[in-house]
């Protein structure tokens, strides 16, 4: 019996082979079926792909056309800025160096136009305020002489009380 069990079961795995060949050229077929699908989709989908890719390069380099224009305008605009702004640069500095030699002229003016006030000041209190000054002495003393002999004899209490009182 045992050959004929070895033989049942040898018959029996070459049945599951070939049930399981047939299964995988079904599995094929269909893997077939599909990629045949998938080659008519992807057949289809080219030329759009490819208009969208040729669309795409020309957007591409138009815009590398764009952008070279666009930097060298802004370099331009950067090249003149900077010329102006050495020429502002330059202007505030010889303002400056202007203002500077009008302030130190202006202070020169200033200083000799003191000096000659002060000069002035000096000639008139010289000039005018001392001969006005011994002029009013000289009448002090004048006055004080005249009251002193219009005076009758002593002073009297309340003009020496007020007198000693100032001295103090």
């Amino acid at each position: 019996m045992i050959p004929d069990t070895v033989i049942y079961v040898m018959t029996a795995a070459v049945v599951v082979s070939a049930v399981a060949i047939v299964v995988q050229l079904l599995i094929l077929l269909g893997m077939y079926r599909s990629a045949r699908g998938l080659q008519e989709q992807v057949t289809a989908f080219i030329p759009k792909a490819e208009s969208l890719v040729a669309t795409a390069q020309s957007t591409l380099e138009q815009s590398r056309t764009q952008i070279s224009d666009i930097t060298t305008k802004a370099n331009d605009i950067l090249d003149k800025t900077r010329v102006q702004v050495g020429r502002a640069d330059e202007i505030l500095s010889d303002a400056t160096a202007r203002a500077r030699v009008q302030m130190d002229r202006l202070e020169l003016v200033f200083d000799d136009t003191v000096g000659r006030l002060h000069e002035t000041v000096a000639i008139f209190h010289n000039g005018i305020l001392r001969p006005l000054k011994e002029v009013n002495g000289i009448f002090a003393g004048i006055r004080a002489a005249l009251g002193h002999l219009s005076r009758s004899g002593r002073p009297t209490v309340a003009q020496a009380t007020q007198d000693d009182e100032m001295f103090i």
